[in-house]
């Protein structure tokens, strides 16, 4: 069992009895998934509260090993018995999706410079052979996983979201694509945002809190770590795989 997570304080709060588990950019790397719900179910047992979550907030295909794997453990429901569990899209998502559904060669070019070829050994396919075969081999039930995932999720004073929003709009008219790809912006700016915004999708050395936003995305396939942000009351801290 790992250590409990060390608890500082956060830029926004939760309401009491309230946990959530956050998890940052997989992309493919299933072990180390594996591993940190194995360190988030640890933590709930020794820590048990009433209102618990677990969200992920996209990417979990491209770049890295097993993007199959990845897909297969989160599209059979919550990982971890018994805790309600929320899915968010990314932008890699969306580029297998388009991909798949119009084998257009711009979108093939995009996606495979992108990770899809990893995406693709995954499955048992070869990015070089005949792109037809391509949604042949992947399951129907994991194109509707992806397919349906949320944009967002709003817990307390945090929004959940992929990449970022656009400053100065407000947040029921974002658009989809500053929701899945934004990155400037949204990066630099240090102003109030109507929420604190917690995303991955721009990959960092180790999670950076600001005050209007917390980055989850630690670089998994890069060599960083998968990390999960525990947010609970007016507390942030970390697990780490």
């Amino acid at each position: 069992m790992g250590a409990p997570p060390r608890f500082t304080a956060a830029p926004a709060s939760l309401p009491e009895g309230q946990r959530i588990y956050a998890v940052g950019d997989i992309h493919g790397c299933a072990t180390r998934l594996e591993e940190l719900h194995a360190l988030i179910a640890a933590d709930l047992q020794a820590r048990p509260i009433a209102e618990p979550t677990l969200l992920h907030v996209g990417d979990y295909v491209d770049r890295g090993p097993d993007s199959r794997a990845v897909i297969t453990r989160l599209a059979e429901g919550s990982p971890i018995p018994g805790l309600p569990t929320v899915n968010l899209t990314g932008n890699h998502e969306q580029m297998m999706l388009k991909t798949l559904g119009s084998l257009d060669q711009d979108d093939i070019d995009l996606w495979l410079a992108n990770g899809g070829e990893e995406t693709l050994r995954s499955w048992g396919l070869n990015p070089f052979e005949d792109p037809e075969t391509w949604p042949l081999a992947v399951l129907p039930e994991h194109v509707a996983f992806m397919r349906d995932m949320p944009l967002t999720y709003r817990a307390g004073g945090y929004l959940f979201v992929h990449a970022g929003v656009r400053p100065g709009v407000k947040l029921d008219l974002q658009g989809r694509d500053d929701l899945l790809w934004i990155r400037e912006p949204f990066l630099s700016y240090d102003g109030d945002l109507g929420v604190v915004v917690v995303h991955g999708h721009t990959p960092v050395a180790a999670p950076l809190v600001r005050r209007n936003r917390i980055d989850i995305d630690t670089g998994a396939y890069l060599g960083g770590d998968l990390t999960c942000a525990v947010l609970e009351a007016d507390r942030i801290g970390f697990l780490m795989a």
